[in-house]
Parts: structure tokens; sequence; C-alpha cells
């Protein structure tokens, strides 16, 4: 029972004489009763109206009564009246008094209803707007900008983590961002935990030819991909084999022979266990780890191809190495999309979401690119400088790029003693340079963690697919670079 109606006597008088109102009391919860301490405001929304209400007082509503708990809705609650209203008021029957005031009370209950009506749609609207980034986000073309909120590190914070006895070649991050696994020149892949920075595992350089030793690369390592799940872990060498192991324990699980030529290239497609390697050989392959077996061969490349990169789509990405082109491979219609732009040997990719990818050059070159134009977006020459005595100035090879997955923050690495963050542009259109982080040597791998909250850079004193330079002051080794963020200005209306 929300209350019951009651008639009472007032003391005011007009015309010389009393007058009685009927009121409409309101059962009110012991918790809001408790709420009403002496002498403090209170707004009652329900009915619109503020006052002082300490128990047993009244207000702009009505009447508390303390012993009964009850609360009287009085005349008060409508706008202040003239004397002739109150007048036409004293003049009202019983049942035009409750009829009144019950249309009052309804019109408060209405109120309240479009109150939480506009509430539902303002969630609902909230739930829209995430469920749509969502889907923008799964087809690739969401752009979260957080390049700006990048503040540089300083060195004394970026750990280094040393284990390799020749150059890193290339490293991957767990999907849970807990440990990363590295490989070398030293033909060992090590995984390390983010936390400690502790080798969890090792797996050794097999010797050719030897039986009954644990399985494992007899050269050098130059490529490597763990799927989506955390389950299975990919690695290439230079022996043309793939070797499949299981990510957790690094049980050694399948071996993938086919290729002709050194293993270049590996990436799993999100979401699935099949897996994209490329070769030097020219050619890609897919494969399904899951069932340990092969799937098809794509041709086209007329060089050796140096990078690929995979996301959720059915295609790969491959850098075409000296022939100078991008290509991206349709599985399904077993067809390919050809993209010129740089001058030198693309030796690196990565996708920054479905629909564009970034990749370097060893013309110093790095290139955005989106999948519907065969041209660069954007081109930023001379990326990281360029060295050589006056006149005879060449540009620092690219030799890893990196982006961090549906966002504006790209990494690129050298041999000119940094890693660089680029920001790129609306519709990645530009790309401006943010800070350079300082590390001494070949950067031949970047990977962002998937929350992006650190960067990892594989280290070495050679390049990772050949020995034209060697730095001596370089120490082979990985390194975790934090990512701080600086929170942008508050968005209005927020």
């Amino acid at each position: 029972m929300l209350g019951y109606w009651t008639e009472t006597r007032c003391l005011q008088t007009h015309g010389r004489r009393e007058w009685s109102a009927l009121v409409f009391c309101f059962r009110v919860p012991v918790t809001y009763l408790q709420l009403l301490g002496a002498g403090q405001s209170r707004e009652v929304s329900a009915l619109g109206g503020t006052g002082s209400g300490a128990p047993g007082g009244t207000d702009s509503l009505g009447t508390w009564s303390q012993s009964t708990e009850w609360w009287c809705l009085g005349s008060d609650l409508a706008p202040k009246r003239t004397e002739e209203e109150e007048e036409e008021e004293l003049e009202e029957t019983v049942q035009e008094k409750k009829l009144r005031l019950a249309k009052l009370y309804l019109e408060q209950l209405r109120q309240q209803e479009e109150e939480k009506a506009e509430a539902r749609e303002f969630e609902e609207d909230q739930v829209a707007g995430r469920l749509k980034e969502d889907v923008l986000e799964q087809r690739g073309r969401l752009q979260k900008s957080v390049a700006k909120e990048i503040q540089a590190p300083a060195p004394t914070d970026i750990r280094v983590l040393r284990g390799h006895q020749l150059s890193i070649t290339c490293l991957v991050i767990t999907p849970d961002d807990l440990a990363i696994f590295s490989a070398a020149k030293d033909c060992t892949i090590i995984k390390w935990s983010v936390e400690s920075g502790r080798k969890l595992h090792v797996i050794p350089r097999a010797k050719k030819g030897a039986e009954g030793q644990p399985p494992g690369h007899s050269s050098h390592i130059l490529c490597m991909a763990i799927s989506s799940d955390g389950k299975y872990l990919a690695s290439g060498d230079c022996s043309k084999l793939i070797l499949i192991w299981e990510a957790q324990s690094c049980w050694h699980l399948y071996t993938f022979t086919g290729h002709r030529d050194a293993v270049s290239g590996l990436a799993f497609r999100r979401g699935t266990h099949q897996l994209y390697s490329t070769s030097h050989d020219r050619s890609v392959k897919v494969w399904n780890v899951e069932e340990n077996s092969y799937v098809e061969t794509l041709f086209g490349h007329q060089d050796a191809v140096a990078a690929l990169d995979a996301l959720s789509r059915e295609c790969c990405v491959t850098a075409g190495g000296r022939d100078g082109t991008v290509r991206v491979w349709k599985i399904p219609e077993e067809s390919q999309l050809v993209f010129y732009g740089h001058q030198g040997s693309i030796d690196c990719i990565h996708l920054i979401n479905e629909e564009h990818m970034v990749s370097g050059a060893d013309d110093g070159s790095v290139a955005l690119w989106g999948l519907s134009k065969k041209r660069p977006l954007a081109l930023q020459r001379e990326a990281h400088g360029v060295q050589g005595e006056p006149g005879l100035e060449q540009p620092f090879w690219v030799s890893s790029v990196a982006a961090l997955l549906n966002t504006d923050l790209v990494a690129t690495g050298s041999h000119n003693s940094c890693v660089r963050l680029w920001q790129c542009g609306e519709g990645f259109r530009r790309l401006d340079p943010l800070c350079d982080i300082p590390l001494m040597g070949f950067i031949n791998s970047l990977k962002f963690s998937s929350a992006g909250d650190f960067l990892v850079a594989g280290v070495g004193q050679e390049h990772r697919l050949g020995r034209w330079w060697r730095i001596k002051e370089a120490r082979n080794s990985v390194c975790i670079i934090p990512l701080r963020r600086v929170p942008g200005p508050p968005v209005a209306g927020s």
C-alpha cells in the first residue's frame, strides 16, 4: 500500500473561517527515514522538492510524522497559488481534492518514468557505441589515437635480457603478454618471463646428423609466429624447415617440410590454427597446424621474399625483397594484389589493421599502405637518417617495423642507435615522428604487447639477413621498453 487519504484541519483562516484539507500520506521506507538527519538538507526526487526536513518537521512537500513513519503530501506540493486560487481550492469537494492530488501524484510518477527512460536510452547509446567500435575493429577500420599519449621512456627504464650468443633475429610475445620467445643466429629459442626477466625455457641448437638428440634448429632461425590462443609456436630456419612447438611446454610437435630455400616469414591467421609461411624460394604456403597438414602453395614474387604478416582475414601480406613489391594474397581466390613504392629491397612489413600496413626498405624509407591503393598513402624517406662521408651519404636501412594493432602508433628500427616511434596521420596519409628510444645495434625485430604497455626489441651486432656490418659495441639482447601514457585533455561533455 502506497499510503492513505486523510483529512486535516488547518489553523490558517481565509475570509474569517477555518478550513480543512484532504492530504495523501505516503509510506516512507525505514532506510529513507534513516537518511533524514536533523538539520540536514535533502532532496525528494520522487516528488520534485527539497527542504530542511528534520524528522517531525515540515518542508515544501508536506509533513513528516516521526511516530508513525508517514509522509504527508500537503497542498504545498503544488506551485504557489494566488488568493483566488486558494479560495477556489477551499470550495473543492472531498472527491475533487482526491482527484486533483491523485493527478498530481500520477504526474510525478510519469516524470520518474521519463527520467528512467532517458537513462536507459543513454546506456543503450553507450552500448551501441561500443558495439560499433567492435565491428569497426573486426573490419580493420578502427583507428584509436594513442600515439600522442605515449611518453618516451628513460634509458634506465629499459630492461635488457641477455642469453643468446649471436644476433637476435626474431621474437614474438604470447597473447597474454606474460612471456616472450626470442630466436637468434645461434639456432636457439629462449622463452622469457616478462615480469621477472628470467629464462623459462631454452630450446637448444640441434647438431646436424646427430641421432637421439632433442629436436631443434641446426641453422639460423629467421622467423617465428604464435597462434592467437597461445597454443602453438612456429619457427622457421635457413635449413628450409618449419618446426611446430607447444608454446606452454616448448614441446616439439611437428616438422613441416616443403620449402626449397630458407623460411623467412611466418604468421598465424588470428582466431585459427591456419599458418602462412614464405621463403627465399619466392613462394607462399598455407598449412593447417592443428591437423598437421599442408594446404596449398601460391607463387608470384620474382625474388626472395623477406617477410610476411597476417590478421583475421583469410589473406596475408608479403615483402618481396629485391623484386620491389608488396603483395596481398587472397587465399580463397588464389589471387594477389601487387603494390609498388620503395626503391630498394623491402625487408620488413606489418599490418596495422585489416585495411592498412607499414613496410620498410633498405633505401631508408618507411611506407604506409591502404589495401585499396597500389601506391603508398605516405612515404617517409630517410626515416632513420643517413650515414657516410659528405657527398657519399647512404640512408640507414630500415630493418624492422611494428604497429600497435588498430591504432595510430608505429615503431621502426635500424642500426642508427635508436628505435623510432611514429604517429600515423588522419587517413594514414602522413607519418609524423614522435620520439627516439636509444638502443645500440641492429634492431632486427620489434613487437608491441597486446595491451600496448611495452615494446620489445630484438637487438644484434649484425643484420638478421646477413653480415654486411658488425657493431662491436652492441649487445645481443632482448630489450623490454615500457610505454607510459600521458592522458590527453578530457573530452568536452564527458
